[in-house]
């Protein structure tokens, strides 16, 4: 039978969500509790799981969800308390359902969602080391929203992102759909929300790094879309850090009934 779960990760321990050789990753803490709960069993059927979105190292997830496919049944809430006991505190599992053999975390999405979390300001705050991105800024200086949100248009839609590709992405197309980029100004933190049916490596974090150009007013708005059609990686701007980095939501035909992810509205309360 398959089994897809709902998971919330912080994601600053490891690697990133995919096995590596030598490397501690989501994937690996997940399958080995899996296997762990499941027993015996697991030594003919083993637990091989597969995931929404391969999240890069410190990444995070509020609303991951995976599959994988056994010859264990159990109870919905079982699978729950059975895996979150032999996880790690930095991995949660949120909820558990049998799913057809149709469905896959990867294939059956539709769109996902990201949340990039900012400080910005003349000190870093030690209270979200490691859970958000920083961008030092003299006293007296502010990001520039409006501009910032001026340069969003040339982004949606369907286009090819290959400006802010990784040299390293594994995706067989650099062309993917933007449905919505929002920003959200709240004091010195700043929230960035984007919807789209796919991502590349890195993606999310490159568009923050030109977004952040534009906002220090080092390029103008225009500078968005020229970075676009150039479709080379070395006209945007660096990488920026993964701390601030949350996957938030994958949305699924209704006919699975993926549950939503369990949000805690205090955490990013814009949306």
């Amino acid at each position: 039978m398959r089994i897809a779960l709902g998971l919330q990760y912080d994601g600053s321990p490891y690697s990133g969500w995919q096995t590596q050789v030598n490397q501690n990753s989501v994937q690996d803490e997940l399958e080995k509790a899996i296997t762990a709960f499941v027993g015996e069993s697991s030594k003919d059927f083993p637990i091989k799981t597969i995931t929404a979105g391969r999240t890069d190292a410190g990444v995070h997830a509020l609303g991951q969800v995976i599959h994988f496919d056994t010859n264990v049944e159990r109870e919905d809430f079982s699978w729950v308390r059975g895996v979150n006991s032999f996880l790690p505190p930095s991995i949660v599992v949120n909820w558990a359902k049998p799913v057809p053999d149709t469905f896959s975390a990867r294939f059956s999405a539709f769109e996902r969602t990201y949340i990039y979390a900012l400080h910005a300001g003349p000190s870093r705050s030690p209270m979200v080391h490691t859970r958000a991105g920083y961008l030092m800024l003299p006293p007296n200086q502010q990001l520039d929203i409006s501009a910032m949100k001026n340069s969003v248009e040339c982004l949606i839609g369907e286009h090819d992102f290959s400006s802010f590709r990784s040299s390293e992405c594994q995706s067989k197309t650099p062309v993917k759909t933007i449905y919505a980029i929002d920003m959200i100004s709240d004091g010195p933190w700043l929230y960035f929300r984007i919807r789209g049916n796919a991502f590349l490596q890195h993606m999310v974090r490159n568009l923050v790094g030109c977004f952040l150009q534009i906002g220090q007013g080092r390029q103008e708005s225009k500078w968005m879309a020229e970075v676009l059609a150039a479709k080379d990686r070395k006209m945007a701007a660096p990488t920026f850090m993964a701390d601030g980095l949350y996957l938030v939501k994958v949305s699924y035909p209704e006919e699975f009934a993926i549950p939503a992810p369990w949000l805690d509205n205090s955490w990013l309360p814009q949306f």
